[in-house]
């Protein structure tokens, strides 16, 4: 039953958009109720074709369009567990920005864009074919910019959504640039009858291009998945293309929830995911000590980095959001270190351990940029320098956070399998890249580190950041209060199943291990027949470095032991770097945006058009005989009508004269 009206998953957020666009101004709260209930909708439908298909079924629905492609709906594990965490946290969040945006006269206006942005992080989901992603995924970045720019008056907001939507382009164009090249290579090899498309499959549909994928040349399989991933980095702000992602705070606290957790940031993850198979197939000519397919390889050097990388600039953070924006960057960097890492082990288990923390990050990451928002709406800032003290007068807002906190610093107890989701779901990224270490050896053991020092910065930036906000005394004449019901009690829920959803690691493993299984696809895994007994010290390290990162934090800002103004200062070089987030802000913005964009093309074209063009190769021959054959027009235009009704008439005579010498009458 609901398997067949699998559409109206998307459908309905789009319809709210359309209504909230027209006629929110005339409804309660800006029309908020339309996408709450469009959304809430769409969930119901998502969990009930859970449901039927659980736990070996697939839905798959698809029409005809044009030149062999398709419109479809594909329905498997992965993208059913996807479509449940979209509408689930989505509904949140909006129940959450009726109280955030109570006052804001443009509340029609954001209720209608994140409606739509919802549905097109649906539309992602759903497709069964990758021109159909890429169509949604670009729909994405659109609301995106709309979203990031909402407070478009502010040159600041304006700025950041012109960086977010320039900077995701270039991994759009990369990705757009693989979608031709599989296009053009799957049609070779079916001109060569290598390949055959079965009845009712259409070219770029995922299950052929998995099968297709077999008969591909090997460096252009390599080449193809690597410019998908461009777009992934583009859209999951990875290192290089990570700098639009913190710039992006310019927008309400709520869509950088939505950003950050449910939309936007995991659809790059979700693009190597759904690819996998792909990615997997690519040839071992780099590193072939590592057993790790090229791509994967270059997936998981670049996860690893990122995810170091941005920690570092997450410890010296004083805008409450930045700091949660630097850990979503190193966070996606987690779940490409999976799908990259493990993927050489355990094949499309990979899958299941990316997108197991990627699940888990969304319940515990929007928890976090919602208690952010709860904070920024009683304080009215977003510096954490002048908070403290906030505990006392916002209890819920607080407990929330700190069990976030716990979840993204992966705190639990090993051997009794007790803990956040974060302890779950980060321990196996962990595990895995120990598990590589330990079988390939070299430097393999790169990827275990950089998941071990990141989950150690990320315990201190995060436990920084609740310190200085909620304990110690008040740093400023500002009178706090609680949030009120319609905005906590989703912290509250949030904050449940940021504490429980751990515990359905196995079976979630289980389940989208089956995926590829269903489309008829097989991925080779070196896992050893023998499970690997991991040294006690191995199981421990995790939770080791999250608690000492949390007793650093709790030294340093809370029982303030260590001044920390001989460290954070201009005069440290260190931090300078850090807090300058490694220039990279300057050298977009003044190397590339000015040096290149503007001191190179712009003038480059204004010295072409004007001293080429018009006075090299013509010497302005053109438009000069344009200006006076217009001075010699303006002339007959006298402006006396019957002087316009004479030369009409006298037209009309001369054509009559005409058709009749030629025959025409």
């Amino acid at each position: 039953m609901f398997s067949e009206i699998a559409a109206l998953i998307v459908l309905l957020p789009v319809l709210a958009f359309i209504l909230t666009l027209f006629l929110g101004k005339r409804l309660y709260s800006g029309g908020a109720l339309l996408p709450i209930a469009a959304i809430a909708g769409s969930f119901i439908i998502s969990l009930g074709v859970f449901f039927e298909i659980y736990p070996d079924k697939t839905v798959q629905q698809s029409w005809p369009w044009f030149a062999g492609m398709n419109l479809g709906i594909l329905i498997d594990p992965l993208a059913i567990v996807m479509l449940l965490m979209v509408t689930f946290v989505s509904l949140l969040i909006h129940i959450y920005a009726v109280g955030y945006m109570a006052h804001d006269p443009a509340k029609p206006r954001y209720f209608a864009e994140t409606s739509l942005f919802t549905a097109a992080m649906l539309g992602v989901v759903l497709s069964d074919n990758i021109l159909q992603f890429f169509i949604a995924w670009e729909l994405v970045g659109l609301c995106s910019y709309l979203l990031i720019g909402f407070w478009y008056f502010k040159p600041s907001a304006a700025a950041a959504a012109k960086k977010a939507f320039l900077v995701t382009r270039v991994g759009d164009v990369l990705f757009l640039a693989g979608i031709i090249l599989l296009y053009f290579n799957i049609s070779d090899v079916i001109s060569s009858r290598a390949f055959s498309l079965d009845q009712g499959n259409f070219i770029l549909q995922f299950r052929s291009m998995f099968e297709a994928a077999k008969f591909i040349d090997p460096s252009q399989l390599t080449l193809i998945t690597l410019l998908f991933f461009g777009g992934a980095v583009g859209k999951s702000g990875q290192f290089p293309l990570h700098g639009w992602l913190p710039d992006a705070m310019e927008g309400p606290t709520t869509v950088s929830a939505l950003i950050h957790a449910a939309t936007m940031v995991t659809a790059g993850v979700y693009l190597v995911a759904r690819t996998f198979p792909m990615f997997a197939a690519t040839p071992v000519t780099i590193a072939p000590e590592l057993h790790i397919p090229d791509s994967l390889l270059i997936v998981a050097i670049i996860g690893g980095f990122t995810a170091l990388f941005a920690a570092t600039m997450g410890l010296v953070m004083n805008d409450i959001k930045r700091v949660l924006a630097y850990s979503t960057v190193s966070q996606l960097g987690y779940m490409m270190l999976a799908l990259g890492t493990a993927g050489a082990i355990v094949g499309a288990k990979a899958v299941g351990i990316s997108l197991f923390h990627l699940i888990s990050h969304a319940f515990f990451k929007a928890l976090l940029f919602l208690c952010a928002g709860s904070v920024i709406h009683a304080m009215g800032t977003n510096d954490i320098r002048e908070m403290g003290g906030l505990s006392r007068k916002m209890k819920i807002t607080a407990t929330t956070m700190l069990i976030a906190a716990l979840a993204l610093a992966g705190i639990g107890i090993p051997y009794l399998n007790i803990g956040t989701a974060g302890f779950f779901s980060k321990d196996a990224i962990i595990e895995g890249t120990f598990e590589l270490g330990m079988e390939t050896g070299g430097w393999g053991w790169i990827f275990y580190g950089f998941a071990i020092v990141a989950a150690l910065l990320t315990s201190i930036y995060i436990f920084r950041l609740w310190f200085m906000t909620f304990t110690g005394t008040p740093r400023s004449e500002r009178h706090p209060h609680e949030s009120p019901n319609v905005m906590t009690r989703p912290l509250i829920i949030l904050a449940i199943f940021a504490l429980l959803f751990g515990f359905m690691q196995s079976g979630f493993y289980l389940y989208l291990e089956k995926n590829f299984e269903l489309m008829g696809v097989e991925i080779a895994s070196h896992e050893s027949e023998e499970a690997l007994v991991l040294p006690p010290i191995v199981v421990l390290m995790p939770v080791i470095v999250g608690v000492v990162g949390f007793l650093i934090s709790y030294y340093i800002y809370h029982l303030k032991k260590l001044n920390m103004s001989r460290f954070v200062s201009s005069g440290n070089p260190l931090y300078r770097l850090l807090i300058n987030r490694y220039y990279e802000p300057r050298i977009s913005a003044d190397i590339i945006g000015v040096k290149l964009t503007h001191n190179i093309a712009a003038q480059s074209g204004e010295f072409v058009d004007r001293k080429i063009i018009d006075t090299l190769i013509i010497d302005n021959a053109i438009s000069n005989t344009l200006f006076r054959l217009g001075e010699l027009v303006r002339k007959l235009q006298t402006g006396v009508v019957q002087n316009y009704a004479s030369v009409t008439l006298l037209g009309i005579f001369l054509l009559v004269v005409l058709l009749k010498l030629t025959g025409g009458i």
